[in-house]
């Protein structure tokens, strides 16, 4: 029970450091301003960053295609033991689930033939 009472102590906030919502509202009001203040005095005649980004995009797809080509000098691709291997394992895979999803489509087809009565001659 005494650290229960200790604890609340620790945790309860002192009046200084509570916030109110007009204080909050304040703030970000102040905020706001500065913000457009700070638009307001940037310059209109501004030289704006569109040739800078045209360059890089200029520079960026050729800088891509290097990035493509370093990673996958990374990579570590199968011998071709595992290759035939891992073919034959998904091959299995399909078979299998194909047969799985036949077979709950047929139990399906012939539950509703039952329920309605239905004869496909």
């Amino acid at each position: 029970m005494a650290e229960n009472k200790k604890r609340k102590k620790k945790q309860q906030v002192k009046p200084e450091e509570k916030v109110t919502k007009s204080a909050l509202k304040r703030g970000m009001e102040s905020q706001k301003k500065q913000r457009t203040a700070a638009i307001k005095a940037k310059p209109k005649n501004a030289p704006t960053q569109q040739p800078q980004q045209q360059q890089e995009r200029q520079g960026g797809l050729k800088e891509y295609f290097k990035g493509v080509k370093t990673e996958v000098k990374k990579v570590v691709w199968p011998t071709r033991k595992e290759l035939i291997s891992y073919t034959i394992v998904v091959g299995i895979a399909c078979a299998f689930f194909g047969l799985f999803l036949w077979g709950v489509d047929s139990g399906f087809l012939a539950i509703i033939r039952e329920v309605f009565s239905i004869n496909m001659n």
